[in-house]
């Protein structure tokens, strides 16, 4: 057996012994009657930062004016008295209204010295010291929380004050083991850094790393803003099915699962698109939907199978709407949540407080690649041109594919500060209205920021004659093996039929929208639980 076969023997043999004194600690609590696991709830009046602020709120007011003793000239021991001295006028000033708070969270470190110890509590809002001693809890009391674990949780009653160190600590008076950790944390100096394991169990992510847990409570106030944003521009928020038997409204390829009360294939939503559509044409003029899409594809920094989506949709507006309010949510977003609309994600700052820039996709790609779409006529002479620029293409690719190609391939990587790009090729907007003064083109455009695309809307195509020759030619490429094509949805083109106001509508993720927001590198460091592989 080698060195290293021993040493990882040794270190199991040493963690399965630390498991079974922890088990064994609690097999005495539960026999001395004091099992942690009984307690239903218990009475949590303050969270950390706020014991800190009320106390520096205090502080500052019966302190002021008091100046710092002067200890200059003395030797150390003079010196040592004067500070102890002023600490201790300070103290009883404070001691005389005390802020009695009762706090719970999970025990993170402990120091025993005697007769009193020192443990740090950490909960949601942070993390607080907390001076426990025995004369103040109890004889019996403070035995048991000599025998206390990293990781268990307690409850705390006690008041706030401030160590001779500086430290604004809580002095205990009660401390109730509210639950029994069983299992041992990462190593407090390295934390949870195996990216894996922080993945797959996120909720030791949570506790052990506090930039981690900050990305999750900006997340959940970057969803709250919007909902708040759009519910004051009189949105709707609404629900639609997520188990549907056409999976339409974008280009992707669905899940699919069988019903057996029905005896019926269906599939997990795509896209929101074409339900949400379905209730402008019911007379609900601005709705909107904030929920989880799922597509069977590949996984990377950028893309999970299934993520949240946001989609609006208004009635008497089109895409140029749809653009100043992209453009008012993202920069209200960013100053809510961030505080400023100028933030870095890595080595770039970007800036949503400035005007976004505008483009088209026909300037866009004759800016960056030096190929004007616009004066080449037909899909042949748009394959030639791919061929000398090294772009591939499929068979099947029109013009308006290939132009879309050269877009991804020579200008995505430009669009760093916010920028829309324009009037897309009707071939990839199957679902868009035509422009009306350009054949070929739709009223559509992307939104990039950071060279990723993060909104894409368009003017809703509410023709239904049209709309039916679109998805003709989706089902022809579906026929031919596409399998992202959309399929003819009969009831959407029916309710088309019954009326649809001119309207436009907007998704973006949620989830590459909090990695610009959080400055974070993947899309799995954002997902409290992301897609993984099982492990054999």
């Amino acid at each position: 057996m080698s060195d290293q076969q021993n040493n990882n023997q040794e270190s199991t043999q040493d963690l399965n012994q630390l498991l079974k004194v922890r088990r064994e600690k609690l097999a005495a609590l539960q026999e001395a009657g004091k099992d942690p696991f009984v307690i239903t709830k218990y009475d949590q009046t303050h969270h950390t930062d706020e014991c800190v602020s009320l106390y520096e709120e205090l502080e500052a007011k019966l302190l002021a004016g008091r100046e710092p003793v002067s200890v200059e000239g003395l030797d150390e021991a003079a010196a040592r008295e004067v500070k102890k001295n002023d600490y201790n006028e300070r103290r009883a000033i404070m001691d005389a209204q005390p802020i009695n708070v009762s706090i719970a969270g999970r025990m993170m470190f402990k120091r025993v010295m005697g007769k009193a110890s020192f443990c740090n509590i950490q909960d949601l809002k942070g993390k607080i010291q907390v001076y426990v001693a025995r004369d103040a809890i109890g004889e019996e009391p403070y035995a048991e929380f000599k025998k206390s674990d990293i990781g268990d949780i307690y409850g705390i009653k006690g008041y706030v004050f401030r160590t001779m160190t500086g430290e604004i600590s809580v002095h205990a008076s009660e401390i109730t083991l509210l639950s029994k950790s069983l299992q041992i944390l990462p190593e407090k100096f390295h934390g949870l850094t195996d990216t894996d394991t922080r993945y797959r169990q996120r909720y030791v992510d949570l506790i052990m790393n506090e930039e981690s847990k900050n990305t999750f409570i900006k997340r959940s106030k970057i969803i709250s803003t919007i909902r708040r944003f759009l519910d004051e521009r009189g949105f709707m928020e609404v629900e639609t099915p997520m188990l549907v038997s056409n999976a339409g409204g974008a280009a992707a390829r669905p899940f699919e699962t069988h019903f057996n009360a029905l005896d019926e294939d269906l599939r997990l939503r795509i896209s929101l698109e074409l339900y949400l559509k379905r209730l402008i044409v019911g007379g609900l003029e601005r709705v909107y939907e904030i929920g989880r899409v799922f597509r069977n594809e590949g996984l990377d920094t950028r893309h999970n199978p299934e993520f949240t989506l946001m989609e609006l949709y208004q009635a008497y507006t089109d895409y140029y709407g749809m653009m100043d309010l992209t453009e008012d949510m993202f920069r209200h977003v960013a100053l809510t949540v961030l505080g400023t609309t100028k933030f870095n994600y890595g080595d770039i700052e970007l800036d949503f407080g400035k005007p976004f820039e505008r483009i088209t996709m026909v300037d866009a790609v004759k800016k960056y690649a030096g190929v004007d779409f616009d004066a080449i006529s037909s899909d042949d002479e748009a394959k030639a041109i791919a061929k000398e620029k090294h772009v591939e293409f499929e068979d099947h690719h029109k013009k308006g594919d290939i132009l879309n190609l050269f877009f991804e391939e020579f200008c995505e990587e430009h669009m760093v500060q916010p920028t829309f790009v324009m009037d897309h090729p009707i071939e990839i907007s199957p679902l868009t209205k035509k422009k009306p003064d350009k054949e070929g083109y739709v009223e559509r455009f992307e939104l990039f920021v950071n060279g990723w695309e993060m909104c894409n809307a368009y003017s809703e195509l509410n023709d239904p004659i049209d709309q039916r020759e679109r998805f003709k030619a989706q089902d022809a490429l579906a026929d031919m093996g596409d399998e992202e094509a959309n399929h003819t949805d009969e009831d959407f083109l029916n309710a088309l039929e019954i009326g649809m106001a001119p309207t436009g509508g907007i998704g973006y993720g949620i989830d590459r929208l909090t990695m610009l927001l959080t400055n974070s590198p993947a899309i799995r460091d954002v997902l409290l639980f992301p897609t993984l592989k099982s492990i054999q």
